[in-house]
């Protein structure tokens, strides 16, 4: 019977220098093979060129790069790439790259479907199949750095984990990636440029601040009133707002890193005076700024954009009580590119 190949990317730097000991060779091939695979980005063992043909030859018969392959790209009027990333049991992640004037932006997905069931998301319809390992949340970033290089002449600057799926549901693969991502010995980016959003899951926010992380946090809000919450984001029900305040109150006691609240307003849902007085009082328990971001509509027409009367509330009421507001303009609408569009639809 045959046996399946393990994915040499599974392996520490540690692990490969042991493997190569064991092969009577010397560690510090360990050292480039681990070079090739996360600085280089190598796609098979046939690229490692400064490493012999036996060897080559030896960690194909043990190994396997399972590597991500970019099934399809699209490019929005507005600049913005939309990849359909096959993985390599043949499921489909999306990930997008969104430029600016001063910045590229990667947003990369973290499992494939979610495990949540927010009902103004389109990758909330879809089933969690899994959660995606390290290098394939990496190969997504190398590759949106690949396509900024090549169509904007500039290096990725900054990554959201906002993609498909709830980061803290995958939290160790996650972490895993983003120590690559922000090693000098792979992609060396600053854990500043770098933000996970997740809809609050409470005990893994306090498990982050207890880990130390560096990057940045981003809670998807949308509601500070738990009954508006829980019919637009069930899950609210076993993640109830006092739950989540505390969370985020012990991070900023252990990280003193600001936080993100991520907001979208629909019509007749969470457009009252309110819902935004709800919102100025849960701001004042932690430092935090506002993004309130543009509705991307996924078919159904349950959920619509609120007027531009009530944005302009919300923003002049949460400027008024000194909370740092800003109004994000979606990107890639027309390739279903934009925040809560990705639904594999390419």
């Amino acid at each position: 019977m045959a046996t399946t190949k393990k994915d040499i990317r599974a392996l520490s730097k540690e692990q490969l220098r042991e493997f190569f000991e064991k092969q009577g060779d010397k560690a510090f091939r360990g050292n480039q093979v681990y070079e090739w695979l996360w600085q280089k980005g190598a796609h098979s063992f046939d690229d490692m060129t400064n490493v012999s043909i036996e060897t080559r030859q030896m960690l194909e018969d043990n190994f396997v790069i399972n590597h991500i392959k970019v099934d399809t790209m699209q490019r929005s009027n507005d600049g913005t790439i939309k990849n359909a990333v096959r993985l390599h049991d043949g499921l489909i992640v999306e990930s997008v790259l969104i430029p600016t004037k001063t910045r590229t932006t990667a947003c990369v997905s973290s499992q494939v479907g979610c495990s949540l069931d927010c009902k103004f998301c389109a990758t909330a319809r879809l089933k969690r199949m899994r959660n995606l390992n390290p290098d394939e949340i990496y190969d997504q970033v190398v590759a949106i750095d690949n396509e900024s290089k090549l169509y904007f002449k500039r290096p990725l600057s900054n990554i959201v984990f906002m993609g498909m799926g709830e980061p803290l549901m995958n939290y160790n693969n996650v972490i895993k990636a983003i120590d690559k991502i922000t090693s000098e010995e792979g992609l060396g980016m600053s854990p500043k440029r770098i933000t996970v959003s997740t809809s609050g899951v409470p005990k893994m926010i306090k498990k982050m601040a207890d880990d130390g992380v560096k990057f940045n946090l981003a809670i998807s809000l949308h509601s500070a009133i738990d009954e508006v919450r829980t019919t637009i984001m069930p899950f609210n029900d076993n993640f109830p707002l006092e739950d989540l305040r505390e969370a985020l109150e012990y991070w900023y006691a252990k990280t003193k890193s600001k936080i993100s609240y991520e907001y979208v307003v629909w019509n007749g849902i969470n457009d009252t005076q309110k819902d935004i007085d709800a919102l100025v009082k849960f701001c004042k328990y932690v430092p935090c700024k506002v993004n309130i971001i543009e509705y991307n509509p996924i078919d159904d027409g349950e959920f619509q954009q609120a007027s531009p009367e009530a944005l302009q509330n919300y923003i002049d009421c949460l400027e008024k009580n000194r909370i740092v507001v800003n109004v994000r303009r979606s990107r890639g609408k027309d390739i279903d590119a934009a925040c809560g569009q990705l639904a594999n639809k390419s």
